[in-house]
């Protein structure tokens, strides 16, 4: 895995480019869906993408997915794994090996009501394996870069305007 890979250089430089020739250029809204098929399970789209998200059996789902805090986790690790590897691309640092583990201490208690604590996370812990011919100093500094501009860190790090809508689509009268 060579990040002197020359192809994505190029496309980071483009990219950016882009980016600074407008305030518009880059900015969007992402829709995913989920729709509950069968009990716990979920089909997610985004796009021509379809996931298939579950709970284990041991809480009632199916088990024929990830459950949603994989996909979590998951989107964490692999953000920060991406944007390392974008960054060493873009400031040359040689990356001959990445790998990315995410782990994260929870209480299920809160999901289920029980207890008076929040639910979700109660700690995040990342641990990055790098094989690089650059300084490590010249690593660690790639590292902090790449973090400071994650979108997924970003996620878990910072609170976002939460804004809910309902749209009833039938009602049943009774």
């Amino acid at each position: 895995m060579s990040s002197h890979s020359n192809p994505i250089r190029a496309a980071v430089e483009r990219v950016r480019r882009a980016l600074t020739r407008s305030e518009t250029v880059g900015r969007g809204t992402a829709r995913t869906r989920a729709r509950i098929r069968d009990g716990l399970t979920c089909e997610v789209e985004d796009g021509s993408w379809r996931l298939t998200v579950d709970m284990p059996e041991k809480v009632g789902g199916g088990g024929e997915g990830p459950d949603p805090g994989v996909l979590g986790r998951g989107a964490l690790a692999s953000c920060l794994a991406v944007g390392y590897a974008l960054w060493a691309a873009h400031e040359g640092v040689p990356l001959d090996a990445l790998e990315v583990e995410v782990e994260a201490d929870y209480d299920a208690r809160p999901e289920y009501g029980i207890g008076s604590g929040a639910p979700g996370y109660d700690a995040l812990r990342w641990e990055v394996r790098v094989e690089s011919a650059a300084p490590e100093e010249r690593v660690l500094q790639l590292l902090a870069t790449a973090e400071d501009r994650s979108p997924w860190l970003a996620v878990f790090r910072n609170s976002q305007e939460l804004q809910r809508t309902v749209r009833f689509t039938s009602r049943v009268e009774g």
